[in-house]
């Protein structure tokens, strides 16, 4: 999809920046850098019983770099883009990589290994731009407003957000890689607040959204499904401790999937800081758990064409059938494990790092409901809370909410409880994945069924 002629003036002046500050940095002794500039233009309104509570429009333009003298690197970033900042900032930068420890890994890769194309994913949509500050106050109202009429049991609002973003953004290299990129993200999300007989009262929060501005839904149905989030867990209780199979749903298992993909970043494989960093080719899942990043999902929340040094991506499965088949690097996190780069860097023109792109586990066959049957005691998990896990020994525990699950069936609310078991084997324990998935965020996954998990409850 060709870009509309504001966004391809917009994406020319930023390279014009990006060629100007390249230059000024080879005239200055640097023998590589790395210029990316960001230009970005929010717009957000948030109401909150009925009223406009906050609106905000914004423009911003940034610039970050990073210069390798002599083996020697520093990164520096500012939004002050005047000439008469500018040049000082230059030289700035190449006297503190001057006065940097020489960093072997710092060689950027080599001009053929650079991106010449990539493929178009869909990722702005012209029309966003229509949302304008007065329909978003109304999108945000009319989801409030629904949230509140769903029940009588829905007694507040915890408000209501409109938003939409418009980027562009070049990264430009002195090998020669010139990337430019044109994305777009609109958002609609409501929290209702539900209120029990004993005067006890549970939250529920639902947002909608994407890159294009078809993909919201109604307000009223993002609404409801806030009120309904809230009704449900009223009068969660915990249930005994024990040890129960345990279903997380799509968004709780997002969550687990999400803690798998940062122990297969290269840093922390380098670091010996991932309890995976000495499991490649190795079992670490189920055999029914297939993990893939895959950068090129059309309008997906992370896609890219290329990365953060200017590597064309490609999809990967990182596990297949539960074998470990790769982890997420760097030019430098390559080096460090005598590994090829796999074109997972992050942070160009800056501090650059091994991440993620679109990071999901790949649906099963079944509907979730089917995860369910069998199951004669156990706990549905909806949400997990807290910072309890330990990428280097895997450890997770955490706490959860969700429905305890009798004879197959949903039953009563469950909160205050925590859910433990190593990672390691939690993967290697899940023996049923549905096929509920839906990639709304970078990293998601379908719901899936683990055999056991210690539970500490009553």
């Amino acid at each position: 999809m060709s870009l509309p002629r504001t966004s391809q003036q917009l994406l020319a002046g930023l390279e014009r920046r990006a060629e100007q500050a390249l230059a000024g940095l080879r005239a200055l002794g640097a023998e590589h850098a790395e210029v990316r500039l960001d230009h970005g233009q929010t717009l957000s309104a948030t109401v909150r019983d009925g009223a406009l509570e906050h609106l905000s429009e914004a423009q911003s333009l940034g610039l970050a770099l990073r210069v390798v003298v002599a083996g020697r690197v520093a990164a520096l970033t500012t939004s002050d883009l005047r000439p008469a900042a500018l040049e000082p900032l230059l030289c700035r930068a190449v006297e503190l990589a001057r006065l940097a420890e020489e960093d072997p890994l710092s060689a950027p890769p080599p001009p053929r290994a650079l991106a010449r194309r990539w493929p178009e994913l869909d990722l702005f949509d012209a029309t966003i731009r229509r949302l304008s500050a007065d329909r978003a106050a109304r999108l945000a109202q009319l989801a409030e407003a629904a949230a509140l009429q769903a029940d009588p049991r829905v007694t507040a609002s915890g408000g209501a957000l409109c938003s939409r973003t418009v980027n562009h953004s070049l990264l430009a290299t002195s090998g020669g890689f010139r990337g430019p990129s044109a994305t777009t993200r609109v958002a609609l999300r409501a929290q209702a607040i539900a209120e029990d007989g004993a005067g006890r009262r549970r939250s529920g929060h639902y947002w909608s959204g994407g890159r294009h501005l078809l993909s919201l839904e109604p307000p009223e149905a993002v609404g409801r499904e806030a009120a309904h989030r809230a009704l449900r867990s009223l009068g969660a209780a915990p249930i005994p401790s024990g040890v129960y199979p345990v279903v997380f749903s799509a968004e709780a298992a997002a969550g687990v999937v999400g803690l798998v993909a940062t122990c297969l970043l290269g840093d922390a494989v380098a670091r010996q800081r991932s309890y995976l960093a000495r499991r490649l080719g190795t079992r670490v899942a189920s055999p029914l758990v297939d993990l893939v990043d895959d950068p090129h999902r059309a309008r997906g929340p992370a896609s890219r064409g290329f990365d953060g040094e200017g590597r064309a991506t490609r999809r990967r499965v990182l596990v297949r059938r539960g074998e470990l088949h790769g982890f997420l690097l760097d030019t430098a996190s390559a080096h460090r494990l005598d590994l090829a780069p796999t074109a997972s860097a992050g942070g160009g023109g800056g501090l650059v790092h091994p991440t993620y792109s679109n990071f999901y586990m790949q649906p099963g066959r079944r509907g979730p409901r089917a995860l369910l049957a069998g199951i004669e005691r156990g706990l549905l998990v909806r949400a997990t809370l807290g910072l309890g896990f330990d990428p280097g020994s895997g450890h997770f525990s955490r706490g959860a909410e969700g429905v305890l699950i009798e004879d197959g069936q949903l039953t009563r609310p469950v909160a205050e409880i925590t859910i433990s078991r190593g990672l390691d084997d939690l993967l290697q324990g899940i023996d049923a994945v549905a096929n509920d998935f839906e990639l709304r965020t970078a990293v998601a996954s379908p719901s899936f069924r683990v055999d056991a998990m210690t539970i500490a409850g009553t």
